[in-house]
């Protein structure tokens, strides 16, 4: 049987979302669950059988599912990893305690640094030591390496370790040897090389990237096996695939080597779902909006391809203070993550004060309009109330919502305290939680020097549709675009994203003296890795499309702008034309550039990507009237208004229509005020344009 179907699934704190796509059918289905938090697995395996049910697809025409997860994020956040253990050079191994020697709060005198990921018992030095250019000071102490690993193994029963030598980005030798040694005492034991996982300069964050590597190693081997065998007990014999934190998917082989670079994952999808739509359309400025049921992730997202940065903090103390995490060096998609989604719990402070997130009620037992045991009032519970959602269509009426629960639970923990009444308190709710993104979008922009005003908004997620309306208005855009299907439009992502690898190496020297021999050895080996692993997953050799960049920075400065080089073979001559292009991405950056100072390049990166799939997500429409009837909503800066409320799946190419009114499908509600003027394009997304205030 010809396998010409592909499954796109997130598992988001509160719902799994899934999409099917079949080419040759022109067939796409989507579809959504409660995530089952006990086991993941049984929410995809679940989803995955009703959407073959419904659209009479046999598994066996299935070539492959493509699959993001917040299992590595949650797994740092709520510290449930492995017990791991560190070698490292002797004299080094209290670097993750030294961190960077900074507080991230020099006004809080009782800050706390982010607890480290190994304590110092499981952490062991042993002799042998590279220079910094990678040749050999002393030799690796094997005896001493044995013996550490022994007393890790043996003594403090670790489950995975992590190897980080000085210098070890520069020539991994030493690492190479200590694994093999390892490996033959030790056969079954998970072993991560800090210049495997991030082969690049800055002790402390190459360090802290090996080990939450093998902190989160063994879990993510458990549960992609389980996951693997559960699909293969339905009959799934097709490929399945990971999504990566930087946009790009990989097999689950590398997913396994390396999960760190899974930290991001489901949220990637998003982005770059939300890229291939902006290209489809040509918008070339948008943020990217996607609120779920946990949180509320935003992305700028240029020319159709979303920001890309080379560091991530994992499991910050505080969202908003960099340096209250474990620094990383790995590949994202740059966004800002905030804990306001749907499931997000609203209660009063110890000042008295109301208060929205970052707890959620997540799926379990999640809000209190779902009728599954919740009883705090959240940011869905409140959609209900101020009428953005309708009880009988939630989930296009699978799940019918109790609207008289939801006023009672907001009535008694908000409104009676407070001294209000249940409306007041609902419209409350929505203001916080609105204002809290706004303030977070303002502050993403600002840090790249970007106006919000001269972008469009893009909102997906089952909750970022019901929320862009208002989140416009804050930002002052004019211009809000919400795509069809948009409650699973990162599922959706998984199915656009192309396979890809990103690679670097570090190699640190000025520009007039670079030695243009090794770096071209250094990208001739990073370029055969990356094409050997896209071959293995299915792309053709002259698919591949590979870029080149390298991190460059002013002599003496500490951070780097990422610069992209020349096509062709690397030699002096292009030294001035790499010279040329810093000066205009540091410009780009800061405004400004310093003239005639010397530079230097630090880390030289490759990414090489196989095509994406250019599908759609348009439905069949229905033909039947698309009015359903008006209800009560209140709109922020309008109050209650009667909007007429329209079946998404009914409207046409070209249609127009004038707010207030409120567009319903399946896994998600758009609402707009009397100032909104809503068109339907040609790829049946709503693009909602705001009058200017008079």
């Amino acid at each position: 049987m010809e396998k010409t179907t592909r499954i796109g699934v997130d598992i988001g704190g509160t719902f799994t979302d899934l999409v099917l796509h079949d080419d040759v059918r022109a067939l796409t289905w989507t579809g959504k669950r409660l995530t089952t938090p006990e086991a993941p697995s049984r929410a995809i395996v679940e989803g995955v059988q009703r959407l073959l049910d419904e659209t009479a697809t046999d598994i066996a025409q299935v070539h492959s599912i493509i699959h993001g997860t917040t299992l590595i994020t949650n797994t740092v956040l709520e510290r449930t990893g492995a017990r791991v253990g560190l070698i490292t050079t002797e004299g080094f191994r209290d670097v993750l305690e030294m961190g960077r020697e900074i507080r991230y709060d020099v006004d809080d005198l009782y800050a706390q640094p982010a607890a480290v990921i190994v304590p110092r018992q499981r952490r062991l030095g042993v002799g042998g030591r590279l220079r910094v250019d990678g040749s050999e000071h002393a030799p690796l102490d094997e005896e001493a390496l044995l013996e550490a690993a022994r007393r890790l193994v043996e003594e403090h029963e670790i489950e995975a370790l992590a190897i980080a030598f000085l210098h070890a980005y520069a020539n991994p030798a030493h690492e190479l040897r200590a694994r093999e040694l390892i490996h033959k005492v030790y056969p079954q034991l998970l072993v991560t090389l800090s210049s495997e996982v991030a082969p690049e300069i800055r002790e402390y964050e190459r360090t802290n990237t090996a080990c939450v590597n093998a902190y989160v190693q063994p879990r993510v081997h458990g549960y992609l096996d389980r996951l693997e065998n559960d699909l293969a007990k339905i009959g799934f014999d097709g490929e399945l695939y990971i999504m990566l934190s930087s946009g790009g998917i990989t097999t689950i082989e590398e997913a396994k080597n390396f999960p760190v670079r899974l930290l991001e994952s489901g949220p990637a999808a998003g982005a770059m779902a939300a890229g291939f739509l902006a290209r489809n359309i040509g918008e070339d400025r948008i943020i990217s909006f996607d609120m779920g049921g946990t949180t509320a992730k935003m992305c700028l997202v240029e020319q159709g391809n979303p920001h890309i940065k080379h560091e991530f903090e994992a499991g910050r103390l505080d969202k908003f203070k960099p340096g209250s995490g474990l620094p990383l060096r790995l590949t994202v998609v740059d966004m800002i993550e905030i804990g306001s989604g749907g499931g997000s719990i609203a209660a009063i402070d110890e000042l008295g004060l109301m208060k929205v997130g970052p707890r959620s009620a997540g799926s379990v037992p999640g809000p209190v309009a779902y009728r599954r045991g919740g009883t705090e009032p959240t940011v869905t519970d409140s959609d209900l109330v101020v009428g953005y959602l309708n009880p009988d269509f939630f989930l296009g009426g699978e799940m019918a919502l109790s609207l008289g629960q939801v006023e009672r639970a907001l009535s008694e923990r908000l409104a009676q305290p407070l001294g209000i009444d249940t409306k007041a308190a609902a419209v409350g709710i929505q203001q916080i939680v609105t204002e809290s993104m706004a303030a977070a979008t303002r502050m993403h922009l600002a840090e790249k020097g970007r106006d919000p005003r001269q972008y469009a908004l893009m909102a997906f997620g089952g909750a970022g549709p019901v929320h862009a309306y208002a989140l416009a208005k804050l930002l002052k855009l004019r211009r809000v675009i919400v795509p069809m299907g948009a409650g699973v439009i990162s599922a959706f992502g998984f199915l656009v994203a192309a396979p890809a690898v990103d690679d670097v190496r570090g190699y640190a020297a000025p520009l007039s003296r670079v030695d243009w021999s090794r770096v071209r050895s250094l990208y001739g080996d990073m370029e055969a890795r990356a094409r050997r692993l896209l071959l293995k997953a299915g792309g053709r050799e002259a698919e591949i499309l590979v870029t080149r960049s390298a991190d460059m920075r002013y002599v003496g400065q500490g951070f780097e702008v990422e610069v992209e080089l020349p096509d062709g073979a690397l030699s002096p001559e292009l030294a001035s034309g790499i010279r040329d292009a810093f000066d205009t991405a540091y410009a780009a950056r800061f405004d400004h550039s310093i003239g005639d100072l010397p530079v230097e390049i630090v880390n030289w990166r490759v990414s090489a990507r196989l095509p994406g799939r250019d599908i759609s997500l348009a439905y069949s429409l229905v033909d039947t009237p698309a009015l359903r009837g008006e209800r009560l909503i209140h709109f922020a800066g309008w109050g209650e208004r009667l909007a007429a409320v329209y079946d998404r799946y009914a409207l046409k190419p070209g249609d127009r229509i004038r707010g207030p009114a409120v567009f319903e499908e399946r896994e998600s509600s758009f609402s707009v005020g009397p100032d909104c003027v809503v068109g339907v394009d040609a790829q049946l997304n709503l693009v909602a344009e705001i009058s200017e205030p008079s």
